[in-house]
């Protein structure tokens, strides 16, 4: 009888710090929250630079299509792993019919695809720089912070890419 009063006062136990095991303690919900940021937002630029391979009309757009493709899936594997280290989740998959510039991309096709694509990849890279660099000046975590930072350059050189791209005339006027 007391064993099984020890066994369950025990179980009680565990069950009630499950949540708190689960959190991993290291990430802050602010930093688990551009975990997941990060995450939604590699998946989202990997899945469009995969729409440029397919719908875009010149080849400037489809290499930089490829670009976004290889560094976003690098990165989602980065932060996939960064999230495990720290005891947190990040989504594996989006739902390309909620996603806004996915659904703006979906139908279009040649030069009108090629001016969309520049126009979200700008406004995409632009969003996504400004949260990477609160979390890198600002993030509770120093591996979260070191992340933000590594990462900061590669969406700057996406940035610009895409912003060169729109100077040369394939964006809509």
């Amino acid at each position: 009888m007391q064993m099984k009063t020890i066994l369950t006062g025990f179980c009680c136990f565990a069950l009630c710090c499950t949540p708190v095991f689960a959190q991993g303690g290291t990430a802050s919900k602010a930093d688990q929250a551009f975990l997941k940021m990060a995450a939604e937002t590699d998946m989202t630029e990997a899945h469009i630079g995969q729409m440029a391979q397919d719908q875009a009309s010149e080849q400037e757009v489809k290499d930089l299509g490829q670009t976004l493709i290889q560094d976003h899936t690098k990165d989602y594997q980065a932060v996939s792993q960064l999230a495990v280290k720290l005891g947190a989740t990040v989504p594996n998959g989006i739902d390309s019919a909620k996603v806004a510039p996915i659904r703006g991309l979906e139908h279009l096709k040649g030069k009108s695809f090629d001016r969309r694509f520049i126009q979200e990849s700008i406004s995409g890279h632009e969003k996504a720089i400004a949260a990477y660099k609160k979390e890198s000046e600002h993030g509770d975590n120093a591996d979260i912070k070191a992340y933000a930072t590594q990462t900061l350059p590669t969406l700057e050189d996406h940035l610009h890419k895409s912003q060169d791209l729109a100077k040369q005339g394939k964006k809509a006027s």
